[in-house]
């Protein structure tokens, strides 16, 4: 059986300070401390070699037992990260403070008890910790029961309408989710509305009287799931301006609760990102660079210098700016973008979700091409072809196929485009997603690769051209341009201008 790397993985997650913290609560332990040699030594890998760690501790007794020693260890760093935290976030606050409540109550303490109570519920309806809230009204009715054998009697009813209240709010932001689920399926498995059961379920959403009606969110935390939903449904269905305008007030409602948005920093991060997303729809770029800079900005708060965040902000940010060259076609500029990103990168090795990956990859592949250096770009749109994940994002694979048969056009392999062109429609009906301008794309490279009359293939081009113009006027089509400019570079064949040019000059 292969040993495990989840002890590797764990401290290799960890930052100095951590590790330092970690150290200082070992040398408060008595006996002997094999796990901190343990760690030490595994802390020096650059990849986990259990053989490595059996030859330099053999002939000592712990190694005879190296699984249960690991596992200690393991269980160790989480204990030191759960004590480092402890005061970091407000549900591990809570998470105390519950247990210190059981604590004096389980001592009769209960004047103590109480104290610790109403500051715990002050600190849970402030950040509408629901969950947590209606644990703690739980512990309240335990204590008037207490107040009651003293014979002291207090008014039921007003605790118990509490009760209903958090209860029917914890019910609210749990509908809540299940439609930011429902609508967030739509984007990972196929990006925007193109099929019928998509449209259906974005339908659905948009029909729903949690998202339809007036004032139904019941929570300022609903509230931001509520306008983030909607904004996803509108994007989902190509209008760009009205998920701006929702995204933009789930920005304002955690930008006024401060302490809302530092117990949501990963939603506020990925708020930003999708308005990033609509100004660059929208051609707004100086307002899309203005975003991209104070996302950066964020990473100097507090409550947005955890590793995991980092990570966020440097992927999103990485790739909007990409984005950003994609768009304006300034791909020379992206080329020194794309050098400086890969460079970073080494920096989140291992902590990129493969999703991420195969976009920055896909965008170094478009703006390789733009900028004229075809060869690069399809090592890096290899990457997303080859990848063995291919259930991961059906519409990236898809639009990296077409991209494809682009790149070996460009490169003269017309040969291998016969097969790739095969193989790709064969993909795309696999899929169910061969709709009418994929079909296009398909039909019009076959006969490409047909003829060897340059005039017929400008003819060709000029056809292609008009018939994907009148595709692109349908929102649902207009994604795939997103992803690579057929006709910019249709006419760049055509006039014999670069593909950078007629980006260019199309954008202003």
């Amino acid at each position: 059986m292969k040993p495990s790397n989840e002890l590797f993985d764990l401290i290799k997650s960890l930052t100095k300070s951590e590790k330092r913290f970690f150290k200082l609560q070992s040398a408060l332990q008595s006996g002997d401390k094999n796990y901190v040699r343990l760690f030490d030594l595994i802390d020096r890998m650059s990849e986990y070699d259990e053989e490595v760690v059996k030859k330099t501790f053999k002939g000592e007794k712990f190694i005879k037992h190296l699984p249960s020693e690991k596992n200690h260890l393991y269980k160790l760093i989480l204990k030191a990260l759960r004590s480092y935290y402890g005061e970091t976030s407000v549900s591990s606050m809570l998470k105390q403070e519950i247990k210190n409540i059981e604590i004096l109550y389980n001592k009769a303490l209960f004047d103590e008890c109480g104290k610790f109570l109403e500051r715990a519920k002050k600190i849970a309806q402030k950040y509408e910790k629901f969950y947590y809230l209606f644990e703690l009204i739980n512990w309240e009715k335990t204590l008037l029961e207490e107040s009651f054998e003293d014979g002291r009697f207090v008014d039921l009813d007003k605790l118990i309408e509490e009760e209903k209240d958090v209860l029917e709010r914890l019910r609210n932001l749990a509908e809540y989710h299940v439609l930011y689920s429902k609508i967030n399926y739509v984007f990972r498995s196929g990006g925007y509305s193109r099929t019928e059961e998509n449209r259906r379920i974005i339908e659905d959403i948009v029909n729903h009287p949690l998202i339809k009606g007036k004032n139904t969110a019941l929570s300022m935390r609903a509230a931001t799931i509520c306008y983030y939903t909607q904004a996803f449904c509108n994007m989902a269905n190509g209008d760009s301006e009205t998920a701006l305008a929702k995204f933009m007030r789930v920005k304002q409602i955690l930008d006024e609760h401060k302490a809302l948005r530092g117990d949501l920093p990963k939603r506020y991060i990925r708020t930003l990102s999708n308005i990033i997303t609509c100004l660059t729809d929208l051609g707004r770029y100086s307002e899309a660079r203005e975003m991209i800079a104070l996302m950066r900005s964020l990473k100097e708060e507090e409550g947005f210098d955890f590793p995991d965040l980092e990570t966020t902000i440097f992927k999103n940010t990485g790739l909007a700016e990409l984005g950003l060259s994609h768009f304006t076609g300034q791909f020379n500029k992206g080329v020194k973008e794309v050098e400086e990103i890969t460079r970073q990168m080494t920096n989140y090795e291992g902590k990129l979700h493969k999703e991420h990956e195969l976009a920055f990859f896909y965008q170094f592949a478009y703006i390789y091409f733009g900028a004229g250096q075809h060869s690069k770009a399809l090592s890096w749109l290899n990457k997303v072809l080859n990848d063995n994940e291919n259930d991961l994002r059906q519409d990236i694979y898809s639009y990296a196929r077409l991209f494809n048969l682009v790149i070996h056009y460009e490169l003269g392999n017309h040969d291998l485009l016969e097969y790739t062109i095969k193989s790709t429609s064969r993909y795309l009906q696999k899929r169910m997603r061969d709709f009418p301008m994929e079909k296009l794309i398909i039909e019009q490279f076959k006969k490409l690769i047909r003829t060897q009359s340059v005039t017929e293939k400008k003819n060709i081009m000029l056809q292609f051209k008009e018939q994907l113009k009148k595709l692109v006027l349908q929102p649902e089509d207009e994604v795939l341009m997103k992803h690579f400019d057929f006709v910019s570079w249709l006419e760049s064949k055509i006039s014999g201008e670069s593909f950078e040019e007629i980006v260019q000059r199309r954008q202003k």
